[in-house]
């Protein structure tokens, strides 16, 4: 099947990557022409675990390209993906200016029967609008050709995008289109080989289901942060709780760990787009409103345990950080909790000498070269001369470290664990002063 994907960002990139791979030819559309050359040389501009060697290689079998000419693009396909950003608006709703624009530019050059895929995550009642400016277009030409809009919300979590589309746990089709519905069973086969995977459903069900999901993930997130919470202030320890309520099937283990709370590109967006559409709705969604809210409270607890460990007073002290991307196996910094730490930090007069597997480059993009941030090669080359350890991403590499090396290196011995990577009874034994999130043990050396 030919493939077109408006859109080379994460989203875009796998999806185009795991279809190429599956014998489809795919061409993925950018309008930076920097953007395109940098992928034609199979230099991808995200970190996803397997993703560049995907692509190298579908890149090297002839199965994707890479353009800017999107008028090619949209007479050359079959299936239209658009997976362009929906960035959150000064209101919090999606801005749709992206998805509408490639819907404009779909309907300019439209030549025969095309499926429309909105692949972006989109407020309900996106693809009506996607359709109704396709329809408009052709209108403006003097055309009347048949198409197809779609909803297939994408379910990838970030460090994992490979498998998920790979072997996904369900693949999302909202259409009213038997001819439709039967293309996206066709692209979809190779990937819903073992039983069916694919749940079909109306379009507005299918755009409402991803914003569902997300802000359900994100809901146990933020009632697992305010557990921990509770538990610092009566003794109680958070990961005892865990494993005790996740035993029970109706809950599960999945996201119920405490931390420094949530990130990333979705989920406070989705959750935010989703209120802001209760809202337009005339629903009141105060569970939506905390959830974000609870969340945002969260991302202050490291900073606060850490100005409490020294004494209140943060001015000229030097801080490391191990992690700065909002989780493992990415190098996304969107909304991450370390960046809500370092300004924290700088803005109390403390210095930072971080490190992070993969989001150092990022971490330049962002704030550029500065005085107060040092960035090292490795974990333990960050601790040098450093008055304390914080922890704000649960990398494989941070879980069992040197603790004599952390402890000859830190002028104090103070680990700020913002991902209860640890055991506080042991890291007392080790000497340390240790605080973790909704960990009983070391609320008592606090407050």
């Amino acid at each position: 099947m030919r493939v077109t994907v408006f859109g080379s960002g994460y989203v875009g990139l796998v999806s185009g990557a795991c279809f190429a791979n599956a014998g489809n030819q795919v061409t993925c559309v950018d309008i930076d022409p920097q953007k395109i050359e940098r992928l034609q040389q199979g230099d991808i501009p995200i970190y996803e675990p397997g993703l560049s060697e995907l692509m190298a290689h579908n890149i090297s079998a002839g199965r994707i390209d890479f353009t800017t000419d999107a008028a090619e693009a949209v007479r050359s396909a079959d299936m239209i993906f658009i997976a362009v950003g929906t960035p959150p608006d000064e209101d919090g709703s999606a801005d749709l200016r992206y998805v509408l624009a490639v819907a404009k530019t779909i309907g300019e050059n439209l030549d025969g029967y095309k499926v429309i895929v909105d692949k972006s995550t989109v407020p309900v009642g996106t693809a009506d609008q996607v359709k109704g400016v396709v329809a408009q277009t052709l209108a403006e030409r003097g055309e009347n050709i048949e198409f197809d809009v779609i909803s297939n919300p994408e379910f990838l979590k970030e460090g994992a995008a490979l498998d998920d589309f790979n072997k996904p746990d369900r693949v999302i089709i909202g259409a009213d289109s038997e001819r439709a519905i039967a293309l996206a069973r066709e692209l979809y086969a190779p990937f819903n080989r073992n039983h069916d995977r694919l749940i079909v459903m109306d379009v507005r069900s299918a755009e409402m289901t991803k914003y569902a999901a997300n802000a359900m993930l994100a809901t146990k997130i933020s009632f697992m942060n305010e557990m921990a919470n509770i538990a610092e202030r009566v003794g109680a320890d958070i990961e005892a709780v865990r494993r005790g309520i996740g035993s029970d099937p109706r809950i599960g283990y999945h996201f119920i760990y405490a931390g420094a709370g949530y990130g990333g590109s979705c989920f406070p967006k989705d959750v935010n787009a989703l209120h802001r559409t209760a809202q337009s709705a005339g629903v009141q969604s105060d569970m939506l409103a905390a959830v974000e809210s609870t969340n945002q409270r969260q991302k202050q607890t490291i900073y606060t345990k850490l100005s409490a460990a020294m004494g209140g007073d943060l001015s000229g002290k030097t801080i490391a950080v191990w992690g700065l991307a909002f989780k493992p196996n990415t190098d996304d910094m969107r909304e991450a909790p370390s960046r809500v730490l370092m300004e924290s930090l700088w803005q109390a007069g403390a210095r930072v000498q971080a490190y992070d597997p993969e989001a150092m480059q990022e971490t330049r993009r962002i704030y550029g070269e500065r005085e107060e941030l040092t960035l090292c090669d490795d974990p333990y080359a960050a601790l040098s001369g450093t008055d304390a350890l914080v922890i704000c991403t649960d990398w494989k590499s941070f879980t069992s470290p040197d603790f004599a090396e952390i402890k000859r290196a830190l002028a104090n011995p103070i680990i700020i664990d913002g991902r209860n990577l640890y055991d506080p009874q042991r890291m007392v034994e080790l000497g340390f002063d240790y605080y973790g999130v909704g960990r009983g043990l070391s609320v008592r050396s606090v407050f």
